[in-house]
């Protein structure tokens, strides 16, 4: 199994969307790319833990490879609006791609520079190493599917 890290705006969305993928064994919504231990989902919500929304996906690479998952994070949001996804503003909901490896990166970043030819705005997805996660509260794991619609 391997990890792959991304925040593409509320981890609820981005959750549900890779629930779906064959492949993809685990999911868990979580923070990462801060400053602050253990930080709660209040915290974040300051702006000031430097923490971004994020996914980690327990994956298979003999079912998905790395690069599909690419492929999905850049379908499922906007790349080019910064520190926001639609309605939601603030650095929490940045795009960005937390590398597991150096393997993870190149493929990151090629893939990044192939998408900036889709669109006449600059893509300012991060790409940075993936360091410690933080998974977010159990009210928040599976949040979509607790929900009754």
């Amino acid at each position: 199994m391997e990890a792959a890290t991304f925040g593409a705006g509320c981890f609820w969305g981005v959750e549900a969307r890779y629930q779906k993928v064959n492949g993809v064994v685990k999911t868990t919504v979580g923070y990462m790319g801060g400053t602050t231990k253990n930080p709660t989902y209040k915290q974040v919500c300051t702006d000031k833990t430097g923490h971004a929304e994020v996914i980690q996906i327990l994956f298979n690479p003999e079912q998905i490879s790395y690069e599909k998952l690419i492929e999905i994070f850049w379908e499922i949001h906007d790349p080019t609006q910064l520190n926001m996804q639609g309605p939601d503003k603030g650095s929490q909901y940045r795009s960005v791609i937390f590398y597991h490896n150096e393997k993870q990166k190149k493929l990151a970043e090629e893939s990044k520079e192939k998408q900036q030819k889709n669109y006449n705005k600059k893509i300012v997805t991060e790409i940075i190493p993936a360091i410690e996660f933080y998974p977010a509260e159990e009210y928040h794991q599976k949040y979509l599917e607790k929900q009754k619609f």
